[in-house]
């Protein structure tokens, strides 16, 4: 019996999954990890003791659960990003791994860069406009500010191919991670953007380009010694963990898309042909010579959190049955959901969360539902861009947000969009599992392991209601934008 095994390194846990060829699950594993922050603005993770030892444990301890009579015939690793890994011959990280948009530290350099490239010229080579998501800045932030990690670096890496490259000792880059490596991929081209790449990365090579289901190499005896993986299993590139997640529920046709609730939210759109917008990122797909817009906010799950921490620490169950019992629209409440700046579509890590109407008689429950109602303004916001490309033809939904009806519910009736949840909610290491196997031959290139479990339909007797708040929402950024602007500036945070 032939199984894949699938890893993703998530911002707060690593999984994997042994999948057969039907994509039943045979074993699964989780460690929890936290990512390191700091300094403010920062974002980090140790990607030798935290990413590779993690890959290692949950490869150990899938292969002592392997079934009697099967073998393992192919693997693939996908994680957070983009991110940035520098490394020396010896495939040492020199510093820890600075994580996806969610550092913001190389806000000068998105401006110096910007500057000496020409916004309009970025977006046009690059389909986006620097922010804290791309890894252009991130390597220039380390050119200027640590010159002798920069210096003595001889690689650099994403989650994906720095685990890639432990298993295979291949220097490879997938074309979707590279995509979002702004602005040193030409999106268009599906190539590096080679002037612009070599005048960011200086002495360092350009990692070889590769799809995310291609076999870049396989696993090389010192690998097997430490994972228990078999020497000589085929090694696929994997990509962005969203991407992979998005690719286990069947988003891969122009049209489909990904909602992923989580600590963030991130959504993925398949488009038929190459467009650009400067409040989305565009990108290459997950399979061969495809494109995709996506988006990320800053905060979701995240606010939530947080609110449920700030009014006391109850129950996520008592606070949900607090959210429900106050009617939508939250009874004039509305709320910027930007504690964290944002991401898209207004890319303003000076942004700041904003909650207006409020009154005396509001009570925690209604912050709750306004909360979830300003994440999901803003998700309709996204979407009515991704409706200038490509309307929507598939809204699937995954994440670990799906536990929360009202966020799911609320979300549909604001956007106006049924959502489907596939039955199989494991996410990216599924997707994974499922690269490998096409990757290998095992299966066809188009099986899709994905089976529907249900529907959420939006409510039409809110739609007027939603109309009406969202328009009153979407005032609200540029008309305190230069307020907390000011506020932010006086924050030593």
């Amino acid at each position: 019996m032939d199984l894949l095994l699938g890893i993703d390194i998530g911002t707060g846990s690593t999984k994997g999954v042994l999948v057969d060829v039907t994509g039943a699950v045979l074993a699964s594993e989780t460690v929890d990890h936290a990512m390191s922050l700091p300094r403010p603005g920062w974002a980090e993770a140790d990607a030798d003791a935290l990413w590779w030892r993690e890959v290692c444990a949950i490869s150990s301890a899938l292969m002592a659960r392997l079934p009697a009579g099967a073998a393992v015939a192919g693997m693939c690793v996908s994680g957070v990003g983009p991110c940035l890994v520098l490394c020396d011959a010896a495939l040492r990280p020199l510093r820890p791994a600075i994580l996806y948009g969610i550092d913001t530290r190389a806000t000068d350099e998105i401006d110096a860069l910007t500057a000496e490239f020409g916004d309009e010229a970025i977006l046009e080579r690059a389909g986006t406009r620097l922010s804290s998501q791309a890894v252009g800045p991130k390597l220039e932030w380390v050119r200027r500010h640590e010159p002798e990690v920069f210096e003595r670096a001889t690689g650099w890496y994403g989650s994906n191919s720095f685990i890639a490259a432990k298993l295979t000792g291949e220097y490879v880059q997938d074309h979707h991670t590279a995509s979002q490596c702004d602005p040193l991929y030409a999106t268009r081209d599906f190539d590096w953007n080679h002037e612009w790449a070599q005048r960011i990365c200086g002495h360092l090579p350009l990692p070889r380009l590769v799809w995310p289901s291609e076999v870049v190499g396989a696993v090389t005896r010192a690998a097997a010694e430490q994972t228990g993986v078999p020497e000589g299993t085929p090694v696929c590139a994997g990509t962005v963990d969203a991407y992979s997640e998005a690719f286990s529920v069947g988003v891969r046709r122009p049209g489909d898309q990904m909602l992923m609730y989580g600590s963030t939210m991130f959504l993925v759109q398949i488009i038929d042909e190459y467009y650009s917008d400067p409040t989305l990122w565009t990108t290459a797909g997950v399979e061969r010579e495809t494109l995709a817009l996506a988006a990320g906010t800053s905060t979701a799950g995240s606010l939530i959190r947080w609110l449920q921490q700030t009014t006391g620490g109850a129950s996520f169950e008592e606070l949900m049955a607090e959210a429900q019992r106050v009617p939508p629209g939250s009874e004039g409440l509305l709320m910027l959901p930007y504690l964290a700046g944002e991401r898209t579509p207004v890319f303003d890590p000076r942004a700041r969360g904003v909650v207006a109407g409020l009154t005396l008689r509001h009570t925690r429950g209604h912050l709750f539902r306004a909360a979830y109602e300003g994440i999901s303004f803003g998700i309709r916001e996204i979407l009515e861009r991704f409706d200038d490309a490509h309307s929507g033809l598939r809204t699937v939904a995954v994440g670990g947000g799906l536990r929360s009806p009202l966020w799911t519910q609320t979300l549909s009736d604001i956007t106006g969009r049924p959502q489907l949840v596939p039955e199989q909610g494991i996410g990216a290491s599924y997707g994974d599992a499922l690269l490998a196997a096409i990757g290998t031959g095992i299966v066809e290139p188009d099986t899709d392991w994905t089976k529907v479990a249900r529907e959420i339909e939006p409510d039409p007797r809110h739609r007027a209601l939603y109309d009406d708040l969202y328009a009153t929402w979407r005032e609200l950024y540029p008309a305190t934008r230069s307020q907390v602007h000011r506020l932010s500036a006086a924050d030593p945070g």
